[in-house]
């Protein structure tokens, strides 16, 4: 079962990280009929819903483009920040999606922030916890780490509907402001879903490492 899980997992990765960056580097030699750069697009889409303050920052790397509510900032990396492509465009605007999210308290978004602390602490304890369960027989130990385990699993899930809400806010803001035609909605869509592929792959790799977990603890309540 481990040994499955593991190879699921793998093979999971490398196909959403393969195909986000196809996709991404495909649209990325596309123009948009705007030759409006990520840093424009996003500017217009955030003054268009009354985000003056959030400011855009460049940030290097690759598709690193997040945002930050603490700091009310889209950082759009340098593929993105002054590019004038279609897989710019959806990034940027995938991220403004996230600051309209902010300023609306859109639930799924809301719930996320407030399991972050929580998140950060079980997921770092779960791995220990389980290990440590397992290793030394002690049944109370690799519950506490299910228990753990699935708040983390639980954080995967609820980042599904922000990810996919923000996609679907994007393509919607750039048919209804005119940033796109009906021709480039192929690309966004394209761009913007490889993007989310990758989540559902770390929420179904979560799931089943939940369940690979929950049998082995099973296993040792039969034993005891």
């Amino acid at each position: 079962m481990g040994l499955m899980v593991f190879a699921i997992a793998i093979c999971l990765t490398l196909w959403a990280q393969w195909k986000v960056k196809s996709s991404f580097q495909k649209w990325s030699n596309v123009s948009s009929k705007t030759s409006l750069t990520g840093r424009e697009i996003a500017r217009k889409i955030l003054d268009q819903h009354g985000l003056t303050e959030v400011q855009i920052e460049p940030i290097r790397g690759f598709l690193t483009d997040h945002y930050d509510p603490t700091q009310k900032v889209v950082r759009l990396s340098n593929a993105v920040y002054e590019n004038d492509s279609i897989a710019a465009i959806s990034v940027a605007a995938h991220e403004c999606g996230h600051a309209i999210q902010h300023q609306q308290n859109y639930g799924a978004l809301v719930l996320r922030h407030r399991l972050i602390p929580v998140f950060q602490l079980t997921s770092g304890l779960a791995p220990w916890l389980l290990l440590a369960g397992i290793f030394f027989q002690i049944t109370g130990l690799v519950l506490l780490g299910i228990i753990f385990f699935s708040i983390a699993v639980l954080f995967h899930l609820v980042t599904l509907p922000v990810e996919f809400n923000a996609s679907s806010r994007a393509e919607q803001i750039l048919l209804e402001q005119s940033l796109i035609d009906q021709d480039e909605k192929r690309g966004v869509r394209e761009v913007l879903g490889s993007a989310a592929f990758t989540y559902v792959a770390s929420a179904l790799i979560a799931l089943l490492e939940l369940l690979r977990y929950i049998l082995i603890f099973l296993l040792q309540r039969e034993r005891e």
